[in-house]
């Protein structure tokens, strides 16, 4: 039977930590992924509008091989400096990509827009990121805070009619497969779509919910007229849900590549639309290679097919747990507002 792992957290794969650091005032924020080692990595982009860093060195047959953080960041184009962050941090530990004597870390970033959601954006010369994502690598652990946090401490999603919305934020879940693979799944959610079915509280992902995670409702009784009417949240260049699923099973560039575009199928069954010309949706793939692992078709077909179904776990998770710290009129109310009954992680 499939389960989560212990912390039903992305960290469940060894050697993963998730750093986080956010600020209130600003309601935006910075997630990084940091290895015990160098990780194998790949990137699936589907989104119309995305905003990224280093992805380039991701793609099959490049010099570089390995990857030693990722970063998700908000800040639209001015939270791209969030990677330079972590690169000082690393650099002070001497991490990177050997070129001789000097090492240079490969830090791939992807962004958010959080620009309109009410915080205050007035950071004067130079914007915050790169302190956030420094102070991020700093507070680097197994466990994490869920919802209003890091890169999706300022996310937003549709909700219930046209131009309405609702707190997003960060989620995460894990998976054990029968063959003992462990899978985890870490979700930026600010989509342009909806994540609920309609005007209830049910969740599209709600079929591949595990133990309770986001609620415990299960699917409606009876669907609520027009399911599947088209509910969007706001205007070009305002959305994306940025993602990262991690194995401990070895596989190289391309199975990471097919493992990504599988996962992609997660976003698709926890968010309607998704995958729009108003969003940059991208959903990376990381191993840390503990585990062998031969990756024959079926295999890596069957490895791809659960780590959707992870993903789509963690983006609900991440409206889920989402709650606001300082609830003002205006600001785009939580799942737990609207709906009450918030079960705690």
């Amino acid at each position: 039977m499939l389960r989560p792992g212990p912390s039903n957290l992305i960290t469940d794969v060894a050697g993963l930590s998730i750093g986080q650091a956010s600020d209130a005032r600003l309601r935006s924020g910075v997630t990084v992924i940091l290895g015990d080692g160098p990780l194998r990595a790949a990137v699936d982009i589907r989104g119309g509008g995305p905003g990224t860093r280093e992805t380039v060195t991701l793609a099959s047959g490049g010099v570089v091989r390995e990857i030693h953080a990722l970063v998700f960041s908000g800040g639209s184009a001015f939270g791209l400096d969030a990677a330079t962050g972590v690169q000082s941090y690393l650099r002070e530990r001497g991490i990177g990509f050997a070129v001789g004597p000097a090492r240079v870390p490969i830090v791939p970033q992807a962004i958010i827009f959080d620009l309109l959601n009410g915080g205050d954006k007035r950071w004067g010369r130079h914007p915050p990121y790169r302190d956030l994502a420094y102070e991020a690598c700093h507070a680097a652990a197994r466990s994490f805070a869920l919802g209003t946090a890091g890169a999706g401490f300022g996310a937003t999603v549709a909700q219930g009619a046209p131009g309405r919305r609702m707190m997003g934020g960060t989620g995460s879940a894990s998976l054990v497969t029968e063959e003992g693979i462990t899978l985890g799944a870490l979700a930026i959610v600010n989509a342009a779509g909806t994540l609920t079915i309609g005007e209830t509280a049910h969740f599209w992902a709600a079929p591949l919910e595990l133990d309770g995670e986001f609620g415990g409702l299960g699917v409606p009784q009876a669907l609520p007229p027009h399911p599947q009417r088209l509910i969007l949240k706001g205007a070009p260049g305002e959305n994306t849900t940025l993602a990262a699923v991690a194995t401990d099973a070895t596989l190289n560039r391309d199975d990471l590549k097919r493992l990504a575009i599988m996962a992609q199928t997660g976003l698709a069954r926890a968010i309607v639309p998704v995958h729009t010309p108003l969003d940059g949706d991208a959903v990376f793939a990381l191993s840390t290679g503990a585990r062998p692992f031969a990756a024959d078709p079926w295999r890596l077909a069957k490895l791809g097919a659960l780590a959707a179904e992870t993903l789509a776990r963690a983006v609900a998770r991440a409206i889920y747990e989402a709650r606001d710290p300082d609830p003002q009129p205006g600001f785009a109310p939580s799942y737990s507002a609207l709906f009450g009954g918030l079960k705690s992680r």
